[in-house]
This record gives C-alpha cells, sequence and structure tokens, in this order.
C-alpha cells in the first residue's frame, strides 16, 4: 500500500509562476504527509484556457517548464502527475499527462483521446495511442485524461493491459456534478481499478469548475472526496484491492470482445 495524495486547486491562466508555487505547496505537504506520489488537475500549470493556450502559449517554454515539475519532485521525493500541452513534429498540439517518479524521472506519458467541446477541438487534436501502463511502487498504474475516462472503452483499455490504479487529471466544469459522484465509481467499479481523478476549483477564463475531486476503489466506493475549493486529498491505495475484486466478480477475465465486435458490425 501507498499513500496518494490528490491536489484540487484554482490555477491562473498563464501564470506558470504562480501554478508551479502552487504545485510546489502541495507537493511538500504531500512528502510531509508521506505521500508516493501526488496528482495535480489538468493542465493546471499553464491554467485551463484552451484556445488562449494555443494562441498565448509559446511551446518553446514547455521543456524549461517540464524541468520545474521534475525539480519539484526531486527536491521533495514525491512522484507526480501533471498537465500540460505537448507540440507534435507536424505541429499538432495535444492535451498530455505526465507520471515522474520520485527522482522525478518521466515513467509514463499519455496524449488525450477524446477532446470535451468546441474550445478544445480548436485548439487541440485528438490522440490515438491507448493507455499504457507502468509499475510504479508496486502498483501497475497508467493514465487517462478528464473526458477520456467517461467513455468505459479508454477505462477499460487500461485495465485488459493490467492498470490497477488510474491517475486521472481532469478540469470538470460546475454542473456535471454526476461524473464523479455516478460514473467514475461505475468506471472503477466495471473495471476494477482504483482511479484517482483530480479537478480544478474556482473560475479560470470564464470557465466555474465543480471541484468534487476523488478517489474511487475498485469496488466502487469512494476512498476520498472534495468539496467545492481548494484541497488536498489522500488515500491509502494499493494493487490488492484491485486483485481481491477482480477474483470475487471477474469481469476482466469473462470478457467477450470478439463478439462484442460482431454486435458492432
Amino acid at each position: 500500500m501507498v499513500l496518494l495524495a490528490l491536489m484540487q486547486a484554482n490555477s491562473a491562466v498563464l501564470d506558470v509562476d504562480a501554478n508551479c508555487a502552487a504545485v510546489e505547496a502541495a507537493t511538500q505537504a504531500a512528502a510531509a504527509a508521506g505521500a508516493a506520489v501526488l496528482v495535480t488537475p489538468e493542465l493546471f500549470p499553464v491554467g485551463y484556457a484552451p484556445r488562449r493556450l494555443h494562441a498565448d502559449l509559446d511551446p518553446a517554454r514547455l521543456p524549461a517548464i517540464r524541468e520545474r515539475l521534475a525539480d519539484i519532485a526531486r527536491r521533495h521525493g514525491v512522484g507526480l502527475v501533471y498537465s500540460l500541452p505537448a507540440v507534435t513534429g507536424q505541429g499538432e498540439w495535444h492535451i498530455t499527462s505526465t507520471l515522474l517518479d520520485a527522482a522525478g524521472k518521466e515513467l509514463l506519458s499519455y496524449a488525450k483521446v477524446h477532446l470535451f467541446g468546441e474550445e478544445e477541438r480548436s485548439a487541440f487534436s485528438p490522440a490515438e495511442a491507448r493507455p499504457a501502463v507502468v509499475d510504479f511502487n508496486g502498483i501497475r498504474t497508467s493514465m487517462v485524461i478528464c473526458y477520456d475516462v467517461e467513455f468505459p472503452e479508454a477505462v477499460r483499455a487500461a485495465a485488459a493491459g493490467g492498470a490497477e490504479l488510474l491517475l486521472v487529471p481532469t478540469a470538470l466544469a460546475h454542473g456535471f456534478d454526476a461524473v464523479p459522484q455516478v460514473l467514475l465509481r461505475a468506471r472503477a467499479l466495471e473495471s476494477q481499478l482504483t482511479i484517482a481523478y483530480a479537478n480544478h476549483s474556482g473560475v479560470e477564463d470564464g470557465c466555474e469548475f465543480l471541484g468534487g475531486s476523488v478517489i474511487a476503489a475498485p469496488d466502487g466506493s469512494l476512498l476520498a472526496v472534495a468539496g467545492t475549493g481548494p484541497e488536498l486529498l489522500f488515500a491509502e491505495v494499493g494493487a490488492e484491492a484491485a486483485h481481491e475484486a477482480r477474483a470475487a466478480v471477474p469481469y476482466l477475465r469473462e470478457r467477450r470482445p470478439d463478439l462484442y465486435r460482431s454486435w458492432e458490425a
């Protein structure tokens, strides 16, 4: 078992210094509590404002921001999940997330597959790679981003790849309360893994965020729940809970994917 920390906070659009300072403060608090990893919200270091980011963020700044975040993880000895834009060699902008270990080394990266709404689709391109899985402190760990987790196929792909823990930076607006309270619990239950879902709070660039971050267990129960404001959540997570759930009800083993594909055809 390891202690997982989850940051819910309000970021300032394009104020990288203020946002990284907030990440550092949360990382320091997580380290003091003995956490192995801190999960932060979608695009938090630069703020969530897709069109403004595409128009005003110089991609040449991104390597320095990534190194700054790696330095925060190294100095505090805590794994870190952060989300930033990335620009491909073909000029496509993606929303990405990265998992660092406690030495600041990149263990896992992911690019968002399902973009939400016209603002995201006008600023970013959807990726296509399935969620990868790595060993993190003895737990098979994967990532998706925000809207991705609302698709059972994305979470099931991670689970079928062996994931026992799914880390989800998100930017969920006010009014979508059923996502963390109902849908996230269903995703955790049906794919029998722990889901850590880190949201923004407050208002950024005119968008009011729900807050409501959650850590959901493989049996669908909630291990931790945030309110509407800034908060740091903690929960003990491990591989054992996923193993026990999958032994009790073998959803993954008893799937019939060939049959499902014939249904769609």
